[in-house]
């Protein structure tokens, strides 16, 4: 549930905010009819007007700085780092040559042409989870009884201890 900040929900204006503080998005859905109108009249005014909303919010047990973003048909929750968290730029870049040598950027131009491909999720997949999954999947295959001709489950054998006891 959004807080009611000391002066109220604050709205600003949308490119106002710079990308480096939107850390994690999350997407709102009304949830009943009423809930439907006010969400549509709320995103359309917010998109008319060019702002986004700024609130605070507790998720996972810490207060969050909040903005609300129209997007198409719905409105984005994205939770903001806070001020302290994001460092400024400047000194970064201090030594940076200023102009690069115009006779090789036409050939890194024609480089990244090359090798430029339309975005697609799969470029920022995480091959440890995909692992994971894929072990879990060959594991519970393993669990899974097998059958017989007749469609009833086979009994397993048990597994025996390698060590035997004699009397």
């Amino acid at each position: 549930m959004l807080a009611q900040h000391k002066s109220g929900n604050r709205r600003v204006l949308a490119d106002s905010i710079e990308w480096v503080y939107l850390e994690k998005p999350h997407y709102l859905m009304p949830d009943d009819a009423v809930g439907n109108e006010a969400f549509a009249v709320t995103r359309d005014a917010m998109k008319a007007d060019k702002v986004v909303g700024v609130s605070k919010l507790v998720m996972g047990r810490r207060e969050r700085a909040v903005i609300l973003e129209p997007r198409d048909e719905g409105i984005v929750l994205w939770s903001l780092r806070f001020g302290d968290e994001v460092r400024p730029e400047e000194g970064y870049f201090e030594d940076i040559e200023v102009e690069a040598d115009p006779d090789l950027v036409p050939l890194v131009q024609k480089l990244i042409k090359q090798k430029s491909a339309r975005w697609s999720t799969n470029m920022v997949s995480d091959p440890i989870q995909t692992s994971l999954l894929k072990l879990i999947e060959e594991k519970k295959k393993l669990l899974k009884p097998e059958k017989t001709a007749k469609g009833k489950a086979a009994q397993r054998p048990h597994r025996t201890s390698s060590i035997s006891w004699t009397l």
